[in-house]
């Protein structure tokens, strides 16, 4: 779906926000079917991504996520037997894995992914797609 050149915004938050309701469209297009919301492959890619396993806080660090979304996006995943909590080094920590069972669906979404990315990168310029991980990253630090 080809989308005309959207018009500038003044604020970069509000550009950012749009920019990702954008891109969150995309993958959720590719992702139907996959019994995946963009949300929650994303989770698993990150506990696959952190050795299939976590504590709560290392994974709201990693995706910039507070304690209060991930209390609400995580026990559905654990609900779908994804993921796993089991107790952390103190009664505050928890500690997620992946289940076999979420690997096996990380890994059938794989392909539905790839083919968003592919979507997206085929849309940039070579040069531009190299420098937007860089571009986002410096973005990030600058605002925390």
């Amino acid at each position: 779906m080809a989308r005309e050149s959207l018009p500038r915004l003044a604020c970069a938050c509000a550009s950012l926000r749009r920019t990702a309701r954008v891109v969150t469209q995309l993958y959720e297009t590719e992702l139907q079917g996959t019994g995946l919301r963009v949300t929650q492959f994303t989770l698993l890619q990150a506990l696959e991504q952190m050795g299939g396993a976590a504590t709560q806080g290392a994974l709201g660090r990693l995706l910039a996520l507070d304690a209060t979304t991930l209390s609400r996006t995580l026990p559905p995943l654990e609900r779908a037997g994804w993921i796993r909590a089991a107790a952390g080094r103190d009664r505050r920590e928890v500690r997620w894995s992946l289940t076999p069972a979420g690997r096996r669906r990380l890994a059938s979404a794989l392909p539905a992914w790839a083919r968003a990315q592919e979507r997206l990168r085929a849309g940039l310029p070579a040069k531009q797609w190299k420098m937007l991980f860089q571009d986002l990253a410096a973005v990030a630090a600058a605002a925390g």
